[in-house]
């Protein structure tokens, strides 16, 4: 394979293929040039001719960043890699290979059908490798098997020194591995910070031999969807607080690794009361006992108010669940959609008046955003049992990833939707700052789903910086790997690391 990777340029067919597959059509990325890489040796190669010539660069795998950190004016080169797909078995490594063009989906199926097993990766099929795992990564199967990272041995990434020669280096989770700082970060302290990540390891810690249906958890044997709708027309701002609170409760009463529900994930959707409906759907991995968890976890939340109307049941096999995951939640219009999420991990319910705040605001009728929500993904279990400096994914209490949300098609409606998300979550967190400030009831935020308002004074006025939100106290051991491996800072992006 040739050393050069393709270089396309504006006015190819190809050049905007590449910047049509992102996902937040919120920005629009104009580079100079893309480089489609087929390896590590183009990867090297791309990057030095970036540096050499002065360009600022961007790496994409999926596309699917929600802020514009690809999409930045000042990037003049996109490095997409999304065509290095391999995924196999290293029997070197002892470890299954994923290389950082592959999709969640491609990994999936890869792992389910070559050797029956799985990996705790997102949920949305579509999403890249390169760009999700080093974010901490967590999916469907979190609250039973833990964060992807948290498999992780190894990754492959081209690094640039002081002197502008890229460099490919892999780090592993080796305690005797002098590059093991550099496998660390790749846990939790998000992407675009160090270099391209080219190829991960995976193993499950304790895992060891040849035999590679054995190096990870086995896939579940049958999945089992629910979707419960609640009517708008039925909840008032009495049976919304009983709700939310039911919802919490049974959350902080049922997110530890032990439960008989770590089997169970959740998602609950409080549309704005214009969508007219509040959904409540999951997936079960309990096979025969999957039925009883629902009809549990539905009389929980429906204690004291109307029942929801007509549920849905659906069992099937874990791949055939993996490849399309509810297609009513992740169905993309054509053109796709522009967003704003705003993310906050919490350890605790939102208290009674939080969730007065959030009635207020999903009811207003000032304001025309047919897109806006506050959604809230179970969370805990197992990922709450690996320590806080493990990896550099920090939160490891928190019992919901909870985020307000919302979506438009036409340029027009940006402003009343930015408008209102963020004053959502302003008042939602109006007593620390505007923001989900780490202790007793918050766990920060995920920089899977960055917010580059929490970096803006404007709207975190807390004093707690946007870093200790995200990495709380990980950030300087980031920000040391960032000078090892990053001096000349190639690698940066609104909340990048910065060098000290």
């Amino acid at each position: 394979m040739s050393m050069e990777s393709l270089k396309i340029t504006p006015g190819d067919p190809r050049y905007l293929a590449v910047l049509d597959k992102r996902f937040n059509k919120r920005f629009a990325a104009a580079p100079d040039h893309v480089r489609l890489v087929h390896s590590t040796e183009q990867v090297i190669s791309a990057v030095e001719d970036a540096v050499g010539e002065g360009l600022r660069l961007a790496v994409t795998s999926g596309g699917h960043c929600l802020e514009g950190f690809v999409c930045d004016p000042e990037v003049r080169v996109i490095i997409d890699v999304s065509p290095m797909k391999r995924i196999y078995h290293d029997p070197e490594r002892s470890a299954v290979a994923v290389e950082a063009g592959a999709t969640v989906g491609e990994t999936f199926k890869a792992l389910f059908d070559n050797w029956g097993v799985v990996l705790p990766l997102g949920e949305y099929p579509g999403i890249g490798m390169g760009g999700h795992v080093p974010g901490g990564a967590f999916g469907f199967l979190c609250r039973q098997l833990g964060l992807a990272v948290d498999y992780l041995y190894a990754v492959e990434v081209v690094t640039v020194d002081a002197g502008g020669k890229a460099v490919p280096v892999i780090a592993t989770r080796e305690l005797s591995d002098p590059h093991r700082e550099l496998w660390w970060a790749h846990t939790g302290g998000g992407a675009g910070n160090f270099g391209v990540v080219t190829r991960y390891w995976f193993r499950a810690p304790g895992a060891f031999g040849d035999e590679p249906a054995r190096l990870l958890p086995r896939a579940p044997e049958s999945i089992t969807t629910f979707k419960a709708e609640w009517d708008w027309r039925d909840i008032d701002a009495s049976s919304f607080l009983r709700l939310l609170r039911n919802h919490g409760t049974w959350c902080e009463r049922n997110s530890n690794a032990d439960s008989a529900y770590a089997s169970l994930w959740t998602l609950l959707e409080v549309h704005r009361r214009q969508f007219g409906k509040i959904v409540l759907r999951g997936v079960s991995t309990a096979d025969g006992d999957a039925g009883r968890q629902v009809d549990e976890l539905v009389a929980a939340l429906s204690e004291g108010l109307l029942a929801p109307g007509e549920r849905e049941l659906a069992r099937m096999s874990w791949l055939a669940f993996a490849l399309d995951p509810f297609p009513d939640l992740f169905g993309m219009p054509p053109g796709g959609v522009s967003v704003k999420v705003k993310d906050a991990l919490l350890k605790k319910r939102l208290d009674d008046r939080q969730i007065g705040i959030a009635y207020a605001h999903l009811t207003r009728s000032d304001l025309d955003v047919m897109g806006g929500m506050l959604g809230f993904a179970s969370y805990g279990g197992r990922i709450n049992t690996v320590a806080a400096d493990a990896t550099a994914a920090a939160q490891r209490e928190s019992i919901l990833d909870m985020a307000c949300s919302t979506g438009w098609l036409e340029p027009g409606e940006e402003a009343a939707n930015l408008a209102w998300v963020r004053a959502f979550y302003a008042d939602l967190f109006a007593g620390s700052g505007g923001v989900p400030i780490p202790g007793e009831a918050c766990d920060g935020a995920f920089i899977n789903h960055p917010d580059t308002d929490l970096a803006d004074p404007a709207s975190n006025n807390s004093g707690v910086p946007w870093h200790t939100l995200y990495y709380q106290a990980g950030y300087p051991r980031l920000q040391r790997v960032k000078a090892r491996w990053d001096p000349r800072n190639v690698f940066r992006h609104a909340l990048s690391v910065r060098v000290a």
